[in-house]
């Protein structure tokens, strides 16, 4: 037979109430229903402890749900990310704007903070281009739905812009070329044909 342990501080006893651990995960409150009777008669409370990790395993489910978890996080090697409770890995968002805040602030290279956040250097220069354009929210993922090609974001458009001012012989895959130079993306000509020119008429470049 297990003794139940009761647990009981200056006040539960001053109000004749007592807890009592059952288990793992539940604990009795007793408490007088009448004051002044005999504490033989209780009312019971039942309450369900939550784990200490449940928060813990809670959120990489919340991150896939937000399309915002990282796949690479076993890639990142920064001190930062390294046993920490604040910096997560597994945070997409989070790790692209240290990524960033890492050339912008503290001197990396690409290079250098490729290796050391786990991302590719296309991915920094994509990063760095949606947060020039939106701040934070352009390193969440983007909204389901129609929407403009994602690698033409507006720095990439206004560089296209004034290529075009400059040299407006360019054709659209010189234009993609001078892209892929600049920001390190892959942009076939066609879109960039349709968004320069969203009345072009459809068909293979010659």
């Amino acid at each position: 037979m297990i003794m139940p342990q009761c647990l009981q501080s200056r006040e539960q006893r001053l109000a004749n109430s007592c807890l009592i651990q059952l288990g793992k995960g539940y604990i009795l409150d007793l408490f007088p229903l009448t004051p002044g009777r005999h504490v033989s008669q209780f009312g019971i409370n039942i309450f369900t402890l939550m784990p200490n990790n449940s928060l813990s395993e809670a959120k990489p489910q919340a991150l896939r749900d937000s399309g915002t978890f990282n796949p690479g996080h076993a890639k990142v090697r920064h001190t930062l990310f390294q046993n920490s409770e604040f910096f997560d890995p597994r945070d997409l968002p989070q790790l692209k704007y240290e990524t960033l805040r890492s050339v912008q602030k503290d001197g990396y290279s690409v290079a250098k903070a490729a290796r050391e956040f786990g991302l590719s250097r296309p991915t920094i220069y994509q990063s760095h281009a949606h947060f020039q354009a939106h701040g934070f929210a352009g390193l969440l993922p983007a909204k389901p739905g129609p929407k403009e090609p994602h690698k033409l974001t507006s720095p990439v458009l206004a560089y296209l812009k004034e290529l075009l001012q400059a040299e407006p012989s360019l054709k659209a895959r010189q234009l993609a070329v001078r892209v892929r130079k600049r920001f390190q993306l892959k942009v076939h000509p066609r879109t960039i044909e349709k968004a320069l020119n969203p009345k072009a008429k459809r068909g293979r470049q010659k």
